[in-house]
């Protein structure tokens, strides 16, 4: 689970911000919002960002899709750019790296990785973990005269210097030492296990134009057991379907395209040897059926899925991702839930996501400030929501709701919101 995020330097992130997800002592809905994962460290498995348009709301998952995606790129060669997009609103930016850290919970065991990197190259890396109060360093791996150094903790990686050798040279400086590391046949337990969650704790960011169905549809036919999930959410959302079939069709190609298929450089021999042979590409086919009552009783249509509406597919996409981050108990995060959902569903969906307590989280970005309503003694937690607003100088600044006094003296939090009390609207001028 992670534990705290922190940004500098990234897109409209110019000063360092931070999102934690480390509970107050408040108890409410203590059961379904938080895990205790050692004793005295409670984490949330929900938040939610508010935030004007461009306010920057996005941009923090942007931050932590980067980070994901940076840690396990291989680049093609070794003048690639890293990809960082530091702050342009200001001279001197551009020219500073961006960075990042993390903490996050493996089990009860807490860990530390920090980055920091410019557009051409990593200056910075390393990676803690906590058998006590006292963080551990596991390895450092530094830019010095225009190479970069890996260091090891000798007392706790055991590692020999031709599989460091080689580690250093696999080590690109506009890659991660992550990306590095599984090239080479080599155990390294403590750091591993980071490895891995760092790959599977973090699910890939969610949207509004992210096609969920047809990710849904093809996780269905590999998954009989989210099929039924799927099935019994629409039921309880009132769909009026009863049942939803996939299959796996050949769809011709069009000489054409099979043309520029054959001349892509990138696809491989074996892919376009099974074009040129088969002519057609695996499709997976989604039909819904709808029981309805009429003056003859009640009686099923089959509909494919181009009959259904966008709010019904991205529904059924969103809570297929939802479903794949509960059983890998990893983080999720959306941006602009509420997008073609009708607002009670919004509030199900996240309710839905809550009821199945493991350690999976839930990080999403929203316009619909009637959620604010249910804040304190409904369904969200005050700590569990944020707010994202941009200064004069373009720079985006990141707070909690809880940084305010006298919340239980307010009647209305969407009012409040609403009335600019808690910033992050936008200045509409008349």
């Amino acid at each position: 689970m992670i534990q705290e995020l922190k940004i500098k330097n990234f897109m409209s992130f110019r000063d360092e911000v931070t999102l934690n997800f480390e509970a107050t002592k408040d108890k409410t809905f203590e059961d379904c919002h938080i895990v205790e994962v050692v004793p005295g460290v409670r984490l949330l498995r929900f938040a939610m960002i508010y935030g004007a348009n461009a306010s920057g709301k996005t941009n923090l998952l942007y931050a932590l899709s980067f980070l994901h995606d940076f840690v396990f790129n291989k680049p093609d060669d070794i003048e690639e750019e890293t990809g960082s997009e530091p702050f342009r609103l200001d001279k001197e930016t551009p020219n500073e790296p961006t960075e990042f850290s993390i903490k996050f919970y493996i089990g009860n065991i807490k860990y530390w990785y920090e980055l920091k990197l410019d557009q051409h190259k990593v200056l910075l890396e390393r990676l803690y973990y906590y058998t006590s109060v006292q963080p551990t360093k596991l390895f450092e791996r530094t830019w010095k005269d225009g190479e970069s150094v890996l260091n090891f903790n000798s007392s706790v990686i055991k590692i020999n210097q031709a599989a460091k050798d080689e580690l250093s040279l696999k080590c690109l400086p506009n890659m991660s030492f992550f990306a590095a590391r599984k090239q080479v046949n080599v155990a390294m337990k403590e750091i591993d296990a980071a490895w891995e969650w760092l790959r599977n704790g973090i699910m890939p960011m969610v949207k509004p134009q992210t096609r969920m169905f047809e990710y849904a549809s093809e996780k269905m036919l590999e998954n009989s057991i989210l099929k039924d999930y799927l099935l019994d959410f629409v039921h309880r959302a009132d769909f009026n379907i009863s049942d939803v079939k996939t299959d796996m069709i050949k769809q011709p190609i069009p000489q054409m395209l099979l043309n520029m298929v054959l001349q892509d450089e990138g696809a491989s021999a074996e892919v376009k040897e099974k074009l040129r042979k088969e002519k057609s590409l695996d499709q997976v086919r989604t039909t819904f059926i709808h029981k309805v009552h009429n003056s003859r009783g009640e009686e099923s249509y089959v509909l494919p899925d181009e009959y259904q509406s966008d709010g019904t597919k991205r529904t059924i996409g969103v809570e297929a991702a939802i479903f794949e981050a509960v059983q890998k108990q990893s983080l999720l995060f959306i941006d602009e839930i509420e997008a073609s959902l009708h607002p009670d569903l919004v509030e199900f969906v996240i309710e839905q996501f809550l009821s199945q307590r493991n350690r999976a989280q839930l990080l999403v970005t929203t316009h619909y400030d009637p959620l604010l309503n249910t804040v304190g003694d409904d369904l969200i937690r005050k700590d569990s929501v944020w707010f994202t607003e941009k200064d004069e100088t373009g720079n985006t600044d990141l707070y909690s709701l809880v940084e305010y006094k006298g919340l239980n003296r307010i009647s209305s939090l969407q009012k409040a919101y609403r009335n600019g009390v808690f910033g992050a609207i936008p200045n509409i001028k008349k």
